[in-house]
């Protein structure tokens, strides 16, 4: 199958959700610039890491917002995800990078690759993993990492005691000599 190739220059919407009840969640990333619309699918770490290091990119590049204002969320995008829900991919790397002729946040990531020994492929390689590449202003960058905080804190909270998650069908807590708390 031919690869795709998704390139968003600047997305009407940029955002992370999650779909399913807590412990069973599915992660996603979605871009959407007028009819078109991709979603990919990625872990919970990938979304919480994602938020934290173009957080981390926009103080190394001085775009990072020196006084935000208390209400400053009150603008986000909480909207749930677009429809239709369509995995295009599930990734598996991504790559964050600042681009200064344009003065936006890269975002690209990568489909997963089955095979371990897969040697790295260029950019208009015909064969290479899928590709979602995103290009986004500042202030598109900080309204996603605070949705994507909020998404990650959304999910099962941790037993007091031993520090695990909570299922919502029990918890065998072993500091509890595995009594269900």
């Amino acid at each position: 199958m031919a690869r795709r190739i998704h390139v968003f220059e600047q997305p009407d919407r940029f955002v992370a959700d999650a779909v399913g009840v807590p412990g069973q969640r599915t992660f996603y990333l979605q871009a959407r610039q007028a009819d078109r619309l991709v979603s990919v699918v990625l872990e919970k770490i990938q979304v919480a890491l994602l938020a934290e290091r173009l957080t981390d990119l926009l103080k190394v590049v001085g775009r990072e917002d020196p006084d935000p204002a208390p209400d400053e969320a009150a603008g986000d995008d909480d909207a749930p995800l677009g429809q239709p829900l369509v995995e295009a991919f599930r990734v598996g790397t991504i790559a964050l990078g600042w681009d200064v002729s344009r003065g936006k946040a890269l975002i690209e990531t990568r489909a997963i690759v089955e095979d371990d020994d897969a040697p790295e492929v260029d950019d208009d390689d015909p064969d290479g993993p899928d590709l979602l590449r995103v290009f986004v202003d500042a202030a598109t960058v900080r309204a996603f990492a605070r949705r994507a905080a909020r998404i990650v804190a959304g999910g099962r909270v941790p037993c007091p005691m031993c520090g695990e998650l909570l299922d919502p069908q029990g918890h065998l807590c072993p500091r509890r000599n595995g009594y269900v708390h």
